[in-house]
């Protein structure tokens, strides 16, 4: 048997050989996945950074707590918003050159925003790096829908959605080993943007080189074709402009909107459970510090495997649909949320644990599912950055309710509104999604 070689494998040309399209598939697959999951750890490397370092950067530069506050909205704001530009662009753009230059420019304003002595600079440029961060995720989207199709889909975007807690986890371990080399004189407390940067700019080269563009741009048939596995929606013959496709497959698809809903809800429990618990345990429970900083941990990194696992039952007893297992993660997650307000404390500190892990397990899921593979399913391919970045800033409404709308829920009427209000947000949340159940079946 005549091996391939990868020069042959790497070669690109209008048409690929019968025999060659299998093992070229498989090898620019696994490629493109690699490229796309470093790719957008990286991009968090550029985001998360300032988040461990906030009491080094607000010494050093005088910030208060507001104007910190006033950093973080800014950039949410600017991220959603560019989320949602960015999707509608990006399907039209190369993979390649959309997601490098955008974590190029990114990384780029990290290598000087650290010597910018006024406020007014470093949040106009932190915004801005919002901005160039939105274009980290709509070319990824369009990677997925292009490159599996929609049997295997949501294991595989779930595996890809775990790059952004993996980026989280690696830039704290990054930037507390900077500033332990700054407190021994080392390096300049700067470095926890610029070595961030320094990183960014380098990767964003490797994945000019190492990502492409469609299969076709490779001399290969489309996903469905090679699979055999058809979508539920296809692009009508008679639709011809981007334009068309914006207006008949986004916004005026009611199941677009349904699940840009569903995921504000989900994104209220998530930052919602995430950001107060510590506040809650500590000043309500009683519970001690360093206990409440290894709780918060068990959240994200439960996430991990809960959206692996929710893309994995999807795929394997459902055919790639969602619905099924998010109603199930759903449920489970409505009774999480009571369950940890009413038995979580110093003296159930076991069931404090599991109550974390489980909400944090079952956040995932839905999460992941929601916004990106449901969404593929409902749409077409053509416009999935769009579908994307449309649930995507529906996401960031919920994340900023989640922020000043808890926090006035909680001052008015107490910590049971608050878990009240993200148990209600997760049967919302059910509700629209069953709203799209037999459209995702294809009946």
């Amino acid at each position: 048997m005549k091996l391939t070689s990868l020069k042959q494998i790497e070669s690109s040309s209008d048409k690929v050989s019968k025999e060659l399209i299998p093992k070229k598939y498989k090898y620019w697959r696994w490629r493109m996945f690699l490229g796309m999951y470093i790719g957008y750890t990286i991009f968090y490397f550029t985001r998360k950074n300032i988040s461990p370092a906030l009491p080094l950067i607000s010494d050093k530069l005088d910030i208060d707590l507001v104007q910190l506050g006033i950093l973080s909205s800014v950039f949410y704001v600017v991220y959603g918003i560019g989320k949602f530009i960015s999707g509608l662009f990006a399907d039209r753009a190369n993979i390649r050159m959309f997601m490098a230059i955008g974590l190029f420019l990114a990384s780029f304003i990290h290598l000087f925003i650290g010597f910018l002595d006024s406020l007014f600079l470093i949040v106009f440029f932190w915004g801005l790096n919002g901005a160039f961060q939105s274009m980290g995720f709509p070319p990824i989207a369009k990677g997925l829908v292009h490159w599996f199709s929609p049997s295997e889909r949501a294991t595989k975007w779930t595996i890809l959605s775990s790059s952004h807690t993996a980026g989280t986890f690696g830039v704290g371990l990054l930037v507390a080993g900077i500033i332990n080399l700054y407190n021994k004189g080392i390096v300049g407390w700067e470095a926890v943007f610029y070595v961030p940067g320094i990183i960014g700019c380098l990767t964003a080269i490797g994945l000019f080189i190492t990502l492409r563009d469609r299969p076709v741009s490779l001399g290969l048939p489309e996903i469905e074709d090679f699979k055999k596995d058809r979508p539920i929606v296809e692009l009508s013959e008679n639709t011809k402009s981007h334009w068309e496709i914006l207006k008949k497959y986004i916004f005026t698809n009611k199941y677009i909107w349904i699940l840009s809903l569903a995921n504000m809800f989900i994104y209220i429990i998530r930052f919602g459970t995430l950001d107060w618990a510590t506040i809650f345990l500590y000043d309500v429970k009683g519970i001690d510090q360093i206990s409440v900083a290894i709780f918060w941990t068990l959240m994200p990194f439960a996430g991990i495997p809960g959206g692996i696992v929710a893309g994995y039952l999807a795929d394997r007893f459902w055919n790639g649909r969602c619905v099924p297992i998010n109603v199930i993660y759903l449920v489970l997650l409505t009774f999480s949320i009571i369950g940890f307000y009413f038995y979580s404390g110093p003296n159930n500190i076991f069931l404090t644990g599991v109550s974390l892990l489980l909400i944090g397990f079952l956040i995932d899921g839905p999460q992941n599912l929601i916004s990106g593979v449901q969404a593929s399913r409902v749409t077409v391919k053509e416009a999935i950055s769009g579908a994307c970045g449309m649930t995507g800033f529906f996401g960031y409404v919920g994340a900023t309710f989640s922020g000043i709308g808890l926090a006035y829920i909680t001052e008015s009427f107490g910590w049971i509104a608050m878990y009240g209000t993200c148990a209600l947000s997760s049967i919302f949340c059910l509700i629209l999604v069953l709203m799209t159940y037999k459209k995702e079946k294809g009946s």
